[in-house]
């Protein structure tokens, strides 16, 4: 009897190890056929993971680290802001991927922190992800700011100004002496009323009489328009000036450039190119997908896995958030659609925002058609590229959503219902939600009930987007370390209150 039962024992086990090795065989069969698949689709789309490593052979150059450095002292001091309450780094901040902290930025007039608590007159849209831009052909959520193309081509070379880089005027194509998109665009955030510059000293004149509630003296008068009709360059030689009087700023100045050494006054090519060489320095692609990609079959979860499948596939995201050619692996084709998302508009004031929404109410957000004239472009944003996207704190242009995967969901059919509260996002910003966008305008993706995923398909690519496409250096406890713990100008630096408790640069 013993020996029986011992005999049974013995069978089941067996049994059991037998349904183990078929099910791990199953498992390795399942593996190997999405590697299979997903390597495929990899070299379909001539993804290779190695873009970060070709930055020095774009560039044609090696980074300065010294006039990187000067650009990341820039970066977190407001010595150039006109209001001096304000910088890049309050709303490109390095706790969010050196992105915003908010679904809609706050510029000037803000209470001194970065983060979930700062508080002032919103902005129009939310400020996008610095990290990566080196690769980007084309900038801001309304692509005004772009790398022109060769004849026939779509999209232009962020690398190259052989056909100029456009910028709205006064600028136009004036920048295009510069070596990089990012060395042009430096010249415009200290310009922006709303960002840096303030709107002191601007009543009474070629601003609607709506804005005097803003002009409340702080900083330094903005200065009028000049003969272009525009205080763009008026607003760069005061902010200059204010460098050239700061001698710690001659002194950092200087050690990069001989010639401010010898005397001569720093100047803005000077500041941009600072500015734009510690914007290369934050260039971080090298994510799960990557390694992936270069050969490492582990770096990437089975779920993340299945998510790019059907990111590239079933999803039709690549159809819009592309990587091949002048895209640079960036998962973004950076053209102007209309994705459909709800129009947030806080109401106009000192105390809520300090910009006037378009259309009859007030409360539409026109997008490109702002840049363009042309009544096409109505309520039409540059795909966001996509990488790192995780470490925002809300999603889309205006930040309607503050979780991922409720913005995927939204996103595959955006002609559904949108509750603000549920969304997640500040409660000053539910109160006044736009009209909502005529499905006849839509990306033809979106029309007619959408992309219809199933609940798996879309927990795998809110995954694959949410990790697979994150590169662990852009988290806060790494990028947090490059705050100063003083600037030049002696002013003070903004709070960022996730790296409160992180070791900062000591610059002394």
């Amino acid at each position: 009897m013993r020996a029986g039962t011992l005999l049974i024992a013995a069978a089941m086990m067996f049994a059991s190890s037998l349904a183990l090795a078929a099910r791990d065989a199953d498992n390795d069969e399942r593996g190997a056929s999405l590697d299979t698949r997903l390597a495929r689709v990899l070299r379909e789309h001539d993804f290779t993971g190695r873009v970060e490593l070709t930055l020095p052979d774009r560039l044609g150059r090696r980074i300065e680290y010294d006039l990187a450095n000067l650009g990341r002292l820039l970066w977190f001091d407001n010595v150039h802001s006109l209001h001096r309450d304000n910088t890049c780094a309050g709303c490109h901040s390095p706790t969010n991927g050196f992105g915003d902290t908010q679904s809609i930025a706050i510029g000037v007039d803000n209470n001194g922190i970065v983060g979930p608590n700062r508080k002032g007159p919103r902005n129009q849209r939310r400020s996008p992800l610095v990290i990566n831009t080196a690769f980007y052909p084309k900038l801001m959520w309304n692509g005004r700011f772009f790398a022109n193309s060769a004849p026939g081509k779509k999209l232009g070379d962020p690398f190259s100004n052989m056909f100029g880089f456009t910028f709205p005027s006064p600028e136009d194509m004036v920048l295009s002496y510069q070596d990089h998109l990012l060395q042009a665009q430096a010249f415009i955030p200290p310009t922006e009323l709303v960002e840096v510059a303030g709107f002191t000293g601007t009543a009474g004149t070629d601003l609607s009489p709506r804005f005097k509630v803003f002009d409340n003296g702080k900083g330094v008068k903005v200065p009028l328009a000049d003969g272009s009709g525009f205080r763009n360059h008026p607003i760069r030689m005061d902010a200059i000036a204010l460098l050239n009087a700061e001698p710690g700023y001659r002194l950092v100045f200087g050690r990069v450039f001989p010639e401010v050494k010898r005397g001569v006054p720093i100047n803005f090519d000077m500041f941009a190119r600072a500015i734009a060489e510690f914007e290369f320095t934050l260039t971080f692609a090298t994510a799960p997908i990557d390694w992936y990609a270069r050969g490492y079959r582990n770096a990437m979860s089975d779920a993340e896995k299945r998510g790019a499948l059907v990111f590239f596939g079933e999803g039709k995201c690549i159809t819009c958030h592309a990587t091949k050619g002048k895209s640079n692996e960036m998962f973004s084709d950076f053209e102007n659609h209309v994705a459909g998302i709800p129009q947030l508009a806080p109401k106009f004031g000192a105390a809520t925002s300090n910009m006037i929404y378009d259309g009859p109410g007030e409360n539409e957000d026109f997008g490109a058609m702002q840049i363009s004239g042309d009544p096409a472009d109505k309520y039409k944003f540059r795909s966001a590229p996509l990488r790192n996207i995780a470490l925002s704190p809300a999603f889309f242009h205006n930040g309607a959503f503050a979780r991922l995967e409720d913005a995927i969901r939204f996103h595959l059919n955006p002609t559904q219902h949108y509750n603000a509260a549920r969304a997640g996002i500040d409660p000053d910003l539910t109160g006044r939600v736009g009209p909502r966008i005529d499905e006849a305008l839509l990306h033809p993706l979106f029309r007619n009930g959408g992309i219809d995923l199933s609940e798996s398909e879309i927990r795998d690519v809110t995954q694959f987007v949410r990790t697979g496409l994150l590169d662990p250096r852009t988290k806060k406890e790494n990028l947090c370390t490059l705050v100063p713990k003083l600037v030049p100008s002696k002013l003070k630096v903004l709070t960022f209150e996730a790296c409160e408790d992180r070791p900062r640069k000591n610059d002394n």
